[in-house]
């Protein structure tokens, strides 16, 4: 396959965290195949059903795909401003020089900002149900408990 940034360079199987991918030895950009990204993401967050939605924002692309030459799409990765680029028929991804680390950190700080979001929720559960065990501030009700709270009553 030729790199669709070079043109006339070819591309060069390599291993890249353990996935097989295709690299262009002149502007260092990658092609990914269609389930390979999913296995670059996988090195930092597996969970599929919790990873979201990965294209937003997309748009036509200046590049081919090596494998169909049809006009690729580019979308921002993960609603982060990454901009990627895939092939519309699913034969893969192109990221330029550097885009797979970019990748990697997203899903580092995709899994981080998960677990702060379910220990917030777990502790505002707690909170919820320490409500339920206290009295009643005299203006009552959940709102007036809270009120109390921020007075020093809860």
């Amino acid at each position: 396959m030729e790199c669709p940034r070079c043109h006339d360079v070819e591309l060069k199987v390599t291993n890249h965290l353990g996935i097989e991918v295709d690299q262009c030895p002149k502007c260092k950009g990658m092609w990914l195949d269609h389930h390979e990204m999913d296995e670059l993401e996988d090195r930092v967050f597996n969970e599929d059903h919790r990873k979201g939605t990965m294209e937003y924002s997309k748009r036509g692309s200046d590049i081919s795909c090596p494998k169909c030459q049809g006009l690729m799409t580019t979308f921002n990765y993960r609603a982060y401003d990454l901009p990627i680029d895939f092939c519309d028929a699913e034969h893969g991804f192109w990221l330029d020089e550097g885009e797979e680390k970019r990748v990697l950190e997203v899903m580092q700080s995709r899994k981080k900002d998960l677990v702060r979001s379910e220990t917030a929720e777990g502790q505002w559960v707690g909170f919820l149900k320490g409500l339920k065990g206290q009295k009643s501030p005299s203006s009552g009700g959940i709102i007036g408990k809270v009120k109390g709270l921020f007075k020093g009553k809860g």
